[in-house]
Protein backbone atom coordinates (compact mmCIF):
# COMPACT_ATOMS: atom_id res chain seq x y z
CA UNK A 1 0.00 0.00 0.00
CA UNK A 2 1.00 3.56 -0.38
CA UNK A 3 1.09 5.95 2.07
CA UNK A 4 -0.94 9.64 1.33
CA UNK A 5 0.09 12.54 2.80
CA UNK A 6 -0.37 16.50 2.74
CA UNK A 7 2.21 19.44 2.40
CA UNK A 8 0.03 20.93 5.65
CA UNK A 9 -3.29 20.72 7.05
CA UNK A 10 -4.72 23.57 4.91
CA UNK A 11 -4.60 21.89 1.77
CA UNK A 12 -6.32 18.48 2.78
CA UNK A 13 -9.35 20.99 4.44
CA UNK A 14 -9.44 22.71 1.23
CA UNK A 15 -9.66 19.08 -0.56
CA UNK A 16 -12.47 17.85 1.95
CA UNK A 17 -14.16 21.40 1.24
CA UNK A 18 -14.61 20.34 -3.03
CA UNK A 19 -18.45 20.07 -4.02
CA UNK A 20 -19.50 16.60 -3.43
CA UNK A 21 -18.76 15.17 -7.11
CA UNK A 22 -15.58 16.23 -7.51
CA UNK A 23 -14.85 15.11 -4.19
CA UNK A 24 -15.96 11.56 -4.88
CA UNK A 25 -13.72 11.10 -7.37
CA UNK A 26 -10.90 12.18 -5.68
CA UNK A 27 -11.46 9.81 -3.57
CA UNK A 28 -11.58 6.97 -6.01
CA UNK A 29 -8.45 8.49 -7.65
CA UNK A 30 -6.62 8.46 -4.13
CA UNK A 31 -7.82 4.69 -3.55
CA UNK A 32 -6.32 3.60 -6.69
CA UNK A 33 -2.73 5.26 -6.15
CA UNK A 34 -3.20 4.06 -2.65
CA UNK A 35 -3.22 0.69 -3.93
CA UNK A 36 -1.85 0.44 -7.80
CA UNK A 37 0.96 3.65 -6.65
CA UNK A 38 0.96 7.53 -8.28
CA UNK A 39 1.28 5.74 -12.16
CA UNK A 40 -2.21 5.88 -13.22
CA UNK A 41 -2.07 7.94 -16.16
CA UNK A 42 -4.09 10.17 -18.63
CA UNK A 43 -6.85 10.38 -17.84
CA UNK A 44 -6.39 10.10 -14.24
CA UNK A 45 -3.00 11.70 -13.70
CA UNK A 46 -0.57 13.69 -15.85
CA UNK A 47 2.93 14.40 -15.34
CA UNK A 48 3.62 18.13 -15.12
CA UNK A 49 7.24 17.81 -15.38
CA UNK A 50 10.16 17.65 -12.89
CA UNK A 51 8.34 14.82 -10.60
CA UNK A 52 5.36 16.59 -10.22
CA UNK A 53 2.11 15.18 -10.90
CA UNK A 54 -1.68 16.20 -11.36
CA UNK A 55 -4.32 14.34 -10.37
CA UNK A 56 -7.66 14.98 -12.73
CA UNK A 57 -10.65 14.91 -10.49
CA UNK A 58 -14.35 15.43 -12.35
CA UNK A 59 -17.90 15.50 -10.77
CA UNK A 60 -21.03 17.41 -11.41
CA UNK A 61 -20.08 20.57 -10.43
CA UNK A 62 -16.90 20.65 -12.42
CA UNK A 63 -13.22 19.77 -12.35
CA UNK A 64 -10.62 19.66 -9.26
CA UNK A 65 -6.87 19.60 -9.65
CA UNK A 66 -4.77 18.15 -7.15
CA UNK A 67 -0.44 18.60 -7.80
CA UNK A 68 1.34 15.54 -5.89
CA UNK A 69 4.74 14.10 -5.78
CA UNK A 70 5.87 10.68 -4.53
CA UNK A 71 8.59 10.08 -2.38
CA UNK A 72 10.88 7.27 -1.03
CA UNK A 73 8.86 4.18 0.51
CA UNK A 74 5.55 4.43 -1.59
CA UNK A 75 4.46 7.82 -0.28
CA UNK A 76 2.57 10.68 -2.46
CA UNK A 77 2.77 14.20 -0.70
CA UNK A 78 -0.61 16.39 -1.96
CA UNK A 79 1.15 19.53 -2.46
CA UNK A 80 -1.55 21.74 -4.04
CA UNK A 81 -5.36 21.70 -4.95
CA UNK A 82 -7.64 24.10 -6.36
CA UNK A 83 -11.12 24.12 -8.51
CA UNK A 84 -10.52 24.82 -12.33
CA UNK A 85 -12.29 27.69 -13.70
CA UNK A 86 -10.52 27.78 -17.17
CA UNK A 87 -9.32 25.56 -19.97
CA UNK A 88 -5.64 26.17 -19.09
CA UNK A 89 -4.08 25.64 -15.73
CA UNK A 90 -3.52 28.89 -14.25
CA UNK A 91 0.35 30.20 -14.16
CA UNK A 92 -0.18 31.07 -10.31
CA UNK A 93 -1.49 27.39 -9.55
CA UNK A 94 1.46 25.94 -11.16
CA UNK A 95 4.30 28.30 -9.46
CA UNK A 96 2.62 27.25 -5.67
CA UNK A 97 2.55 23.66 -6.86
CA UNK A 98 6.44 23.53 -7.60
CA UNK A 99 7.42 25.60 -4.75
CA UNK A 100 6.04 23.17 -2.26
CA UNK A 101 7.95 20.13 -4.21
CA UNK A 102 11.70 22.27 -4.00
CA UNK A 103 10.49 22.17 -0.24
CA UNK A 104 9.45 18.50 0.24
Amino acid sequence: MWAISYYNSKVQAEVVAWPVGIYADYLRLIALMQHHGADLRLPHSRAMGKGLFELRCKGPEGIGRAFYCTMVDQHIVILHQFIKKTQKTPDKELRIARKRLKEV
